[in-house]
């Protein structure tokens, strides 16, 4: 993947369970960027997004675009190459 640091910021939601409980899963996968617990839904009620794994792309306008399921690498890159270009 490529480095977009600076340009794009990239922070985890996490939809159920604890706190504590998602604590483990970031450390247990190594997640180095900022994760917030949405115990409410109320993040994935903003964006439409009805389950997990799913993107959300924020661009500075404020426009966002959804990508439900697991992104492929090359997708991925693609979708911040655009942020960070924007």
């Amino acid at each position: 993947m490529k480095k977009f640091e600076g340009k794009v910021t990239v922070i985890g939601v996490a939809w159920s369970g604890t706190a504590s409980e998602m604590q483990r899963f970031v450390d247990a996968h190594h997640i180095s960027f900022p994760t917030i617990n949405d115990a409410d839904a109320s993040v994935f009620a903003r964006f439409g997004v009805p389950a997990q794994p799913a993107w959300v792309f924020v661009e500075a306008s404020g426009r966002a675009r959804r990508s439900l399921g697991a992104e492929e690498p090359d997708v991925l890159d693609q979708n911040l190459t655009k942020l960070a270009s924007a």
